[in-house]
């Protein structure tokens, strides 16, 4: 077959199977029934499909007519087999009436010019089909306020998100308000991940791996959690229990640091290559200390791993707006101790956002640079920022739990910052 033959025939191919490989999902399903009892299968979906692609074919360069009378004549004629179905099993499932107006939907857009976007909606559908039993059990389990945080999340980022203007406005032209609600999204998607991480995998799984993707949405809010429940973890301050959420805390703190990193790159990837080597040692240091401590549970008795982590759902409508306003409000005031006090203002607020958090005055900086600050400045404002938090976080191990557990952590956490100062002096 010549090329040209063989282009102008693919998307008719691509039409068919679409319509096989929605239909082989179809069959797979249904494939206890006895034969004769399905409605639509394997070669019905496929002839879906096809018939779909030569329609696509045939409607020339006016296709409104052709295309939406042959959908109302295949909508029909699987409402009637939709029916008998309904009649017979008294089952009102509508998912083989829609997967099969969807197959041949598909069919007439793959042929329309449209063969790789038909292509990837029908991986959609046969994802949705084949998923069917694990979809319902994640409904099941959905509660209400995770529920809540998917549409927020949504809002935020679909429908406000797009609405706002690209451009420089306010005092200096610092702030422009989409990059700063993407920077809201961004985190936000993070934090909302790490969460359903967490919440399909389990507290069973473990305290290590809860704290591991725990770090993703807040690794301060495990230290503090975790060092509440060392204190009733035994009067044995060396039991297996109080190493193993010693190292959670470190696994979550340790976490931090390759998410800023992937942050960074996201942002402003020119200042990537300064801070990889003192954020990776940081992670390594605190990394190494986990494992440490976890080997140490292990030669321990009681460490069952399984108590609550006291985690909430970390998005939150207001926490967003409240994050946005903190990014504007340090925005405008790193430029003014800029203007005031040159470089060390900049260093002096990173060092204060730090206590609380290294977010805002990360993404407050990338924003920034090269353009309002230098580049190093940022740099610094950053790295500054990270180790703050880090002896911080033993601070909070040390003052809640304190004993040999906050030195578990706080020790950690003072070698870690050793080591971000020496590779930025590298």
């Amino acid at each position: 077959m010549p090329d040209s033959q063989f282009s102008a025939a693919l998307p008719l191919l691509i039409a068919f199977a679409q319509g096989l490989l929605i239909g082989l999902e179809r069959g797979w399903h249904q494939r206890r029934e006895k034969e004769g009892a399905r409605i639509a299968g394997l070669r019905t979906y496929g002839l879906l499909g096809l018939l779909g692609g030569l329609i696509g074919l045939l409607a020339g360069s006016e296709p409104g007519l052709l295309i939406g009378l042959s959908l109302i004549a295949v909508t029909l004629f699987l409402l009637v087999g939709y029916l008998l179905e309904v009649l017979r099993d008294q089952d009102i499932g509508m998912t083989s009436l829609v997967a099969g107006v969807l197959t041949f939907m598909l069919g007439v857009a793959a042929c329309r010019g449209y063969s790789t976007e038909s292509a990837a909606a029908a991986v959609l559908v046969l994802f949705l089909l084949s998923y069917k039993v694990s979809i319902h059990a994640v409904l099941r389990a959905l509660e209400p306020q995770e529920l809540h945080a998917t549409l927020k999340l949504l809002l935020i980022s679909v429908v406000v998100l797009p609405v706002l203007p690209d451009r420089g406005i306010g005092p200096w032209q610092a702030i422009n308000p989409y990059e700063v609600w993407w920077m809201v999204v961004l985190i936000s998607a993070i934090s909302f991940s790490g969460y359903f991480a967490m919440r399909i995998v389990g507290q069973r799984k473990g305290v290590l791996l809860t704290a591991l993707l725990a770090g993703l949405a807040s690794s301060t809010a495990l230290t503090l959690s975790f060092s509440r429940l060392s204190r009733h973890a035994g009067a044995d301050r060396e039991s297996g229990q109080q190493c193993l959420l010693a190292a959670g805390i470190l696994l979550a703190c340790g976490t931090m640091f390759p998410r800023m990193l992937i942050v960074i790159s996201l942002l402003n990837p020119l200042i990537l290559p300064s801070l990889l080597l003192p954020l990776m040692s940081m992670a390594l240091v605190v990394y190494s200390s986990a494992g440490l401590m976890f080997w140490h549970s292990l030669r321990s008795s009681g460490a069952d791993g399984k108590r609550h982590t006291g985690l909430k759902n970390p998005l939150e409508l207001s926490t967003a707006l409240l994050f946005a306003l903190l990014l504007m409000l340090l925005m405008l005031v790193t430029l003014w101790l800029k203007q005031q006090f040159g470089d060390a203002g900049v260093l002096l607020l990173s060092a204060l956002s730090g206590i609380t958090d290294v977010d805002a005055i990360t993404l407050a900086l990338l924003r920034m640079a090269p353009d309002e600050i230098s580049l190093s400045l940022a740099v610094e404002g950053i790295l500054l920022a990270a180790c703050v938090n880090s002896l911080v976080k033993g601070g909070i191990a040390c003052g809640v739990a304190g004993g040999r557990f906050g030195l578990r952590i706080l020790l950690p956490m003072l070698l870690a910052t050793a080591a971000a100062l020496l590779g930025w002096w590298l």
